[in-house]
């Protein structure tokens, strides 16, 4: 028998495993159907969804070059009827991503996330009593006053770092972590 991928053939099961069902096409032709192909639902034991004898419409997913033939039951089978969705997609809220419950095509209904800081006593910069500072072009005139700002820089990236390394140990040595 000449087998072609992609189409349904009739087979008989010949012999039932841990991992699928073996399916004979004729007397020359065996394949097997691997267990997650047995059936649209979760698997846990074959002789619950097929019997040896039992024959079966199977499609032809692979001709493998060493003979394997792997087969499907599950997609031999007509399309399992779909549950009609609610407007609105996922339960109450509208989905996150197609249409929402307002009918709009959007990634997020209302509006952008709040920013959330990871620090939670940590309270906001107020940039009206200390304002960032501001990059004057015409102040920096020439190779002198770039070395001045790479020196604050390079001070200002030190005293950073030196903060988060004091944190880190700190919280290493924190005694409420050892048990």
């Amino acid at each position: 028998m000449q087998l072609e991928v992609g189409k349904i053939y009739e087979g008989k099961v010949t012999g039932i495993t841990k991992f699928g069902a073996f399916v004979e096409l004729d007397k020359d032709t065996t394949g097997m159907v691997h267990i997650s192909e047995i059936a649209n639902t979760f698997v846990s034991e074959i002789k619950d969804h097929i019997q040896e004898g039992q024959t079966v419409k199977v499609k032809v997913l692979s001709l493998g070059d060493d003979g394997k033939i792997s087969l499907s039951i599950k997609k031999a089978l007509p399309a399992p009827p779909r549950k009609p969705r609610q407007e609105g997609g996922f339960g109450r809220g509208g989905n996150s991503f197609g249409k929402g419950g307002n009918g709009q095509q959007g990634a997020r209904q209302g509006g952008p996330r709040p920013y959330r800081s990871y620090d939670k006593d940590k309270q906001p910069q107020d940039f009206t009593k200390n304002p960032p500072p501001v990059y004057d072009p015409s102040a920096n005139s020439g190779n002198a006053d770039f070395e001045d700002m790479m020196s604050k820089f390079k001070a200002a990236s030190d005293e950073k770092f030196s903060d988060l390394k004091k944190l880190t140990e700190n919280k290493r040595r924190s005694p409420s972590r050892r048990k």
